[in-house]
């Protein structure tokens, strides 16, 4: 360390602003240019040189008047270049799992949209029904009721509940044409015939 740096950087410390703007125009180039080699930006590298040297100004109190101002000041900006190398790859990691978290809903909402759109057509067809029919519907597949079973609940024979029941697979199968492979599937499941 020179003399005319020596006594820049006891002035400096002081608080003498002409003193930090003579170190800030003799090394600041030198900074930016320390710092591109680290991380390939040039906007960067000047944003980094100059939060530094603020960094440094507002905590002068802390530097060694002993010390080598440049060799401070270069161990600075390499410790901010290297923070902010690894604030970015925390950032990419926080946005890479945000996405895959969105494209996680996406393709979640997608595969069960239909199922969404199914059942609202399935409760529109159910409310459809004649009130007698809907309930003995029902009764059938919501409580997994036997025909003869409901046909004691309701006070009605068993053929009258066979009646309700064709009736109701008739009109939820109209109403819902194009999902009839689910209509298969619940005509299978005819249970308590």
């Amino acid at each position: 360390m020179n003399l005319d740096e020596e006594k820049l950087l006891e002035a400096f410390i002081k608080g003498d602003e002409q003193a930090f703007s003579q170190l800030f125009q003799m090394y600041y180039d030198d900074a930016c240019r320390y710092i591109i080699r680290i991380i390939r930006d040039q906007d960067t590298a000047e944003e980094i040189a100059q939060a530094t040297f603020v960094n440094l100004w507002e905590k002068r109190d802390l530097i060694k008047a002993d010390v080598s101002f440049k060799s401070y000041l270069f161990r600075s900006v390499y410790n901010t270049a290297l923070n902010y190398l690894k604030h970015q790859k925390v950032v990419a990691t926080y946005v890479s799992r945000k996405q895959e978290n969105i494209d996680v809903v996406k393709k979640s909402y997608v595969s069960h949209q239909p199922d969404f759109e199914l059942q609202k057509r399935i409760d529109d067809a159910l409310e459809s029904l004649p009130p007698q029919c809907q309930r003995v519907f029902r009764l059938s597949r919501e409580d997994g009721m036997k025909y003869h079973e409901i046909a004691d609940e309701l006070g009605i024979s068993k053929k009258t509940v066979e009646v309700h029941m064709g009736k109701a697979l008739r009109i939820l199968r109209d109403h819902l044409s194009d999902y009839l492979t689910i209509f298969v599937f619940l005509t299978l499941f005819n249970i308590g015939v």
